[in-house]
Parts: structure tokens; sequence; C-alpha cells
């Protein structure tokens, strides 16, 4: 089962060093029954889209609770055995859960089939959309206006043998670099 997990740049470099993404239960996003009801769709790459893009706002909820992170959204896909992952059948169709399961178990870092990063580009938008992400919670459209935002700009590819380039990139908030 594909499963996104999201991050932060500072947490991809984490993952990098120890080689797991987390020891378990991990929040990720995946294709649920409630997220095909949800979306109406029967194309499993639609499907899996939504998904990444729900891991792609709950690594904005990230960059918002860690203002030091750079400003870019980070979504690692990886694959887990069936089973593995569960949703939470009592919220299965709240809108603020579609998509999410728990993965019981160790991630390991080797089992990534790809990781998904924001561009150099969108990060004056993410960073708008990490600020706003409280006042768009609480029904101020205008805030949901600056989040919906950072959504236009496309998480870029990147092959898991690219993981090192990611992790030497500068956090543009401090000046450090993430090794």
């Amino acid at each position: 089962m594909r499963v996104y997990v999201p991050l932060t740049l500072s947490g991809l470099a984490e993952a990098y060093k120890t080689g797991e993404l987390g020891t378990g239960p991990l929040v990720a996003y995946a294709v649920t029954p409630g997220l095909r009801e949800w979306y109406l769709s029967d194309d499993i790459e639609e499907l899996e889209y939504a998904a990444l893009s729900r891991a792609a706002l709950a690594s904005l909820r990230l960059l918002a609770a860690d203002p030091d992170a750079a400003r870019r959204r980070v979504v690692v896909a990886v694959d887990v055995p069936d089973g593995a992952a569960a949703a939470d059948p009592d919220r299965g169709l709240d809108p603020a859960a579609l998509g999410e399961v728990r993965v019981a178990g160790p991630v390991r870092l080797a089992k990534a089939a790809a990781v998904h990063v924001d561009a150099d580009d969108a990060e004056a938008d993410v960073a708008a959309a990490a600020g706003a992400l409280e006042a768009a919670d609480g029904g101020d459209d205008d805030a949901q206006f600056v989040v919906d935002g950072a959504e236009d700009h496309e998480l870029l590819w990147y092959a898991t043998q690219e993981i090192p380039n990611l992790v030497g990139l500068s956090n543009r908030g401090n000046g450090r670099s993430l090794l």
C-alpha cells in the first residue's frame, strides 16, 4: 500500500540520518474508502493525487508549528505492507481526516518510492499560507484564499537517490545547513 508521509525539510534530514520516517504510530495519507467516497472517482491516479494533496496540507501544518523550518512542504511516498496502515473507521467521512491513516510500525526511509517537495518559487506563498492557516481554520475566507495559494504550487517529484541533495538545502529561516 502506498502512503504519503508529511514532513518538513528538517524532518526529512532527520529521517535521512536515522533511516526512519518514524517508529509508529505514524500519521500518513492514503487512498482510503472515505477518500474514495468523498472524491467519487475510480481513477487511482486521481485518488493518489488527492492523498498526496492531503499530505501536503498536513506538511503545511507542520510548517505552521515550526517557524524555523524552511518554508517548503515535503511529502514522502512510501510503500508499506497491506494492513500496516489503517484509517480510523469513526472518522472515515470527517473532512478533516479524509485519507488519514496510522502506520503501526516503524517506517524505514529505504521503503520510500519518491519524495515530493516545493520548488524555490513556492516559498513565499507557503510561508504566507503557514501564517494564515490558523485563521483559515477559524473560517476566515481571506486567510483560506492565502492557504489555497500554496496549493496552487505543484510539489516537485524527486527520486530517493536525490534525498542527500534535498537535505543539503539550506534552512533559509536561519541560514544553517540541515545536516
